[in-house]
């Protein structure tokens, strides 16, 4: 959710999408700036946090499905330290450009599985140790 077309300078405020998405927040040089929060299209999905002249930074997005990631960001995708929830299963560790990356550890919210290890386009790839749901 890239916010990018705004009035002009202004240092904060509201601005509703063609789309029906919503931006609340700062604003600078008609770019999202500083903190906001920013909804799709009929409330589907939601990023609230840091912007840097229309892209996010650092902070919470929120699938509709309830999935979430809180974590860093680099020119609109995932990157950096983050945690993502999804479903039963929870990643923490490192993101590159969209994808798990480099090392983290995911792991079952209901059950002992486990992997931690090094990753690679966003799959389990090279060293790690993967326990078993029943150990």
């Amino acid at each position: 959710m890239t916010a990018s077309h705004v009035q002009p300078r202004t240092t904060g405020g509201r601005f509703d999408f063609d789309d029906g998405g919503t931006y609340c927040g700062g604003w600078d040089d008609g770019k999202a700036h500083g903190h906001g929060v920013c909804t799709g299209p009929k409330g589907q999905g939601e990023y609230s946090g840091s912007w840097h002249f229309g892209f996010e930074v650092s902070g919470v997005y929120t699938w509709p499905s309830g999935s979430t990631f809180e974590g860093q960001w680099q020119n609109g995708k995932r990157h950096g330290l983050g945690v993502e929830t999804r479903d039963r299963w929870v990643y923490r560790g490192e993101w590159t450009q969209g994808l798990k990356g480099r090392y983290g550890v995911r792991q079952s919210l209901t059950s002992g599985a486990k992997y931690e290890g090094t990753w690679a386009n966003g799959l389990q790839d090279g060293y790690g140790s993967e326990t078993y749901a029943d150990g």
